[in-house]
């Protein structure tokens, strides 16, 4: 790489191309059987590191044992919240062995949050390189059961040692593993959401189009309130008008009004989920009617009362498709589909998993190999 290529690599936070070094760990943790499998509570052996320095840019990447952080009380994370993650699984495909499903669309997603927090971008052919290297070294913990996987969370967090606010000039990049169940404890059984009409979880121009930590964080008092109440999640609406429906705290929400597909735009302040985009793009490979446009909590109830409502449904990674059969609103509840899974809910569900689990054809190349 010459002076002006490394110079450039550096404005954006890149640099060189990078070894990437692999440490065994000597005390492997103990396995848990699939079917005892929750969500996000065990972890796997090993992890991967990538250190980002102002002036050096990302170095260091190493795979290694599993291990809790060492953190400097004044690390600018823990002051100023500059901090992005995603998620994605990996999982045993019956055709390719070990898959990744879809990574270059998260990796892309994490440096659009990474750059509406002022985080550097990282190199995405070498951060989907080490992330397939890292799975590699894992794949035993990939569970081999149907509607289970290995969750992959990346993240990034400004570690330097500082007060004031300001950009960070040193990141770490970190991505544990966790061998997955259900997210949800319905699994794929109909849930129960409510719209929520007090709280506010993000507004255009903030922060709701990143996964960011505090994205979350402004969604959990309404979630507590709901599960409360005895419902799954909360469904959020817009904060200047508090009208118009925007997603739901874990998942993009999607609706069968008559035989059209009607789900919020992408306007910043919705998650752009994979889950989401590649239902779209399977719904209109099917031919039907797909829309992507604003749509009020009002329509939403009408629809309902005319019988218009035929399905309507979650999307996201942890969950894949999850089904809604009742939707609730001032006091209103609403049954969908008679509290029945749904037709095209059913198909995108089948479909996606399918294409993950290596039952049906990958046209599009969503599975991508992780290598022997």
């Amino acid at each position: 790489m010459n002076r002006q290529d490394a110079k450039g690599a550096e404005a954006e936070g890149r640099s060189e191309v990078m070894d990437l070094r692999i440490t065994k760990t000597t005390t492997p943790r103990p396995r848990v059987a699939d079917a005892n499998l929750g969500f996000g509570q065990v972890f796997t052996d090993h992890m991967l590191l990538i250190d980002y320095t102002k002036g050096k840019g990302w170095h260091d990447a190493r795979v290694v044992p599993y291990t809790p952080f060492t953190m400097d009380p004044a690390a600018m994370v823990l002051h100023y919240g500059q901090a992005v993650f995603d998620g994605l699984k990996a999982f045993w495909n019956a055709k390719k062995g070990p898959v990744l499903f879809r990574p270059d669309r998260h990796l892309a997603r994490l440096n659009r949050s990474s750059a509406r927090v002022c985080i550097p971008p990282l190199d995405e052919a070498f951060a989907l390189q080490s992330l397939k290297e890292l799975v590699r070294v894992e794949a035993d913990w990939i569970p081999r059961t149907t509607g289970c996987a290995l969750y992959v969370r990346p993240t990034i967090i400004a570690t330097e040692v500082a007060l004031g606010v300001h950009p960070a000039n040193r990141y770490t990049y970190f991505v544990i593993l966790s061998p997955v169940g259900a997210y949800y404890k319905e699994g794929f059984n109909p849930v129960k959401i409510i719209v929520e009409e007090q709280y506010v979880r993000a507004a255009k121009g903030g922060l709701g189009a990143a996964k960011t930590p505090a994205n979350y964080a402004a969604s959990l008092l309404a979630a507590e309130e709901a599960h409360a109440k005895g419902f799954t999640q909360v469904l959020w609406l817009d904060a200047a008008e508090h009208r118009y429906i925007e997603e739901v705290g874990t998942m993009n929400i999607l609706f069968r009004i008559g035989d059209e597909l009607v789900t919020p735009p992408l306007e910043g302040s919705i998650l752009g989920g994979i889950t989401r985009e590649s239902a779209l793009h399977l719904a209109r490979q099917w031919k039907l009617r797909v829309a992507e446009r604003p749509v009020t909590v009002d329509e939403v109830v009408e629809a309902h009362a005319a019988g218009r409502l035929k399905e309507v449904f979650g999307s996201g990674t942890a969950a894949v498709i999850s089904p809604v059969g009742e939707l609730h609103y001032k006091g209103q509840r609403m049954v969908i589909n008679g509290g029945k899974v749904g037709e095209w809910t059913q198909r995108f569900f089948d479909t996606i998993v399918g294409i993950q689990y290596g039952t049906q054809d990958d046209p599009d190349g969503w599975t991508v190999p992780v290598g022997a």
